[in-house]
């Protein structure tokens, strides 16, 4: 199974919710949050920046303007990336502490494949995916 770590917030102009990734950096932009929280998602944060590609582009089409067309393509950890999901499992601890409840979607059937490399797949969904 596949795993995607989302919060209830829906992301606007999709039907799927908020990645864990986007809401992490919410909690690091508050100004009410202490420092010690700050940086245990700052070091998570950039352990996935040095260990996590970030794919070009979440959507399907092959135009020039890819760039401005809305973004469909959702992240899907690879049952296999051992390291990142118990990562990902950290950062869901601390989001969780800091009133941002994450929720833990597991899913064989993810859609469109856009992007895949050995520890995730990025797919748009197909209508009946569970996203949200």
């Amino acid at each position: 199974m596949f795993l995607r770590f989302v919060n209830f917030r829906q992301v606007e102009s999709m039907q799927a919710k908020e990645g864990i990734f986007r809401v992490a950096g919410d909690l690091v932009e508050r100004n009410d949050v202490d420092q010690s929280t700050i940086n245990r998602t700052e070091t998570l944060l950039v352990w996935f920046a040095d260990n996590l590609e970030a794919p070009e582009k979440f959507n399907k089409t092959k135009s020039k303007g890819y760039y401005r067309k809305n973004t469909k393509g959702l992240s899907w950890f690879k049952p296999t990336a051992i390291e990142h999901i118990n990562r990902a499992f950290q950062l869901k601890m601390v989001l969780d502490e800091n009133g941002y409840p994450i929720e833990v979607i597991k899913s064989s059937r993810l859609g469109y494949i856009l992007y895949e490399d050995e520890y995730q797949i990025i797919a748009e969904p197909f209508s009946d995916t569970r996203v949200a």
